[in-house]
């Protein structure tokens, strides 16, 4: 495989991408579940947990394939003439599956769609379709918001509802909002009047890092401030002192292999007014990434290496390497030694919408502070080959460069 086509998403997200054997082991195991449950009564629920990386999402692209290959052309089987749906929230994820569609005989674009899309149709014909595919689950709303047209209470509820059987993806370090708010006790609870099953999977496939600095990561977005280990092997791990410095490094490298972008936490001037706004941090200054209406992915689009990448352009995607901007929220304590979240300085409204749920002003400050920290979290693992790190704040910068 070419490196154009290894760096593009619609072949990371491939229905004919080779499983390792744990992957094979749960799409076999769903695979079986939809059979058990399809023509009875009540509505089973499947749900696949696993950290960012773990290859849940080639899985899910796979079952489908299967599914609607089954559904539309092989009247032998239980799946034959079923009604499928495969749904996600993430605007530019869903670009790249459309695209997918594009390509495969029995996979349609309309095959794909976002659950508001899909629940606000049912409500008009009432047509019960016989299996549901979730991809990032956690980005499901769990409170009505009238500026996605969405009118209900729980959007899982709803597609549970309005489908036989659901297999989602669920990972409660990546819940980014308050009007998307999960826990896995949430979900456990919502789940729990149907017959359900799940699996975890454990492997990282994105980072090809040493597991060590994984679990570093997995502590520093947690609070903690580990002792960096040393690297083995290819992946390239850099505290950065020069946000401009890390910028030119991610070019180089994008000149090199590609598929290589800065991005950042909160912290800077942020409005969807359709105008620029920057992240400047001494001589470095790129604008947010801006609203993409082309069908390409962000990532994937050549002249965005000119611009810094949020959540909303790169969760679910792979980057070769990622420059990381630690935002002016994200601040050291060296009272305590650990990494926190200064509430004050975020600056992207969106992120803590008020839900009549959510009333003790201590739960929230965890929820909002553990909500920028998923954001963190999703961030630092976007990276295959390598990752750079630039703080804002010079404390935590001093800090970082003493590992």
């Amino acid at each position: 495989m070419s490196e154009t086509n290894v760096n593009d998403a619609r072949y990371k997200l491939s229905p004919f991408k080779p499983l390792s054997a744990e992957q094979l082991k749960l799409k076999n195991k769903i695979l079986e579940f939809i059979k058990q449950h399809l023509n009875h009564s009540k509505h089973a629920v499947f749900t696949i947990y696993g950290e960012a990386g773990t290859g849940k999402s080639v899985v899910l692209s796979q079952i489908f394939n299967t599914l609607q290959t089954a559904a539309r052309s092989d009247p032998e089987s239980d799946i034959y003439g079923t009604k499928n749906i495969f749904l996600v929230n993430h605007p530019e994820l869903l670009k790249v599956y459309q695209e997918i569609a594009g390509e495969q005989p029995h996979l349609f674009k309309k095959d794909f769609d976002r659950p508001t899309t899909f629940i606000n149709r049912r409500h008009k014909d009432h047509v019960l379709y016989d299996i549901a595919v979730i991809d990032e689950a956690h980005l499901l709303l769990s409170r009505p918001d009238r500026y996605n047209n969405f009118d209900q209470q729980n959007q899982l509820t709803e597609i549970i509802h309005n489908s036989k059987i659901v297999i989602l993806v669920f990972d409660d370090n990546q819940v980014l909002k308050t009007k998307s708010f999960w826990t896995r006790e949430r979900l456990a609870k919502l789940v729990q009047p149907y017959p359900h099953d799940s699996y975890v999977l454990h492997n990282q496939f994105r980072m090809q890092a040493d597991p060590k600095l994984v679990d570093w990561i997995d502590d520093f977005t947690h609070g903690k401030i580990g002792s960096i280990p040393l690297q083995t092997g290819q992946f390239d791990f850099r505290i950065m002192d020069d946000a401009e410095e890390m910028y030119q490094l991610i070019k180089n490298q994008n000149k090199r292999v590609g598929l290589s972008r800065i991005v950042s936490t909160t912290g800077y001037p942020s409005k969807l007014d359709g105008g620029k706004h920057y992240i400047v941090e001494g001589n470095f200054k790129l604008p947010w990434d801006q609203y993409n209406y082309s069908s390409q992915s962000w990532a994937e689009k050549p002249e965005t290496i000119n611009e810094v990448g949020s959540i909303y352009t790169v969760q679910g995607f792979d980057l070769n390497y990622v420059g990381v901007i630690l935002g002016p929220p994200i601040e050291y304590v060296a009272s305590t030694d650990r990494v926190t979240v200064n509430l004050d300085k975020v600056t992207d409204s969106e992120i803590f919408k008020r839900r009549a749920d959510l009333t003790d002003p201590k739960e929230l400050q965890e929820i909002k502070i553990k909500l920028i920290m998923n954001t963190l979290n999703v961030l630092l693992k976007r990276g295959v080959h390598g990752l750079y790190i630039y703080a804002s704040q010079p404390e935590l910068r001093k800090r970082l460069s003493q590992n």
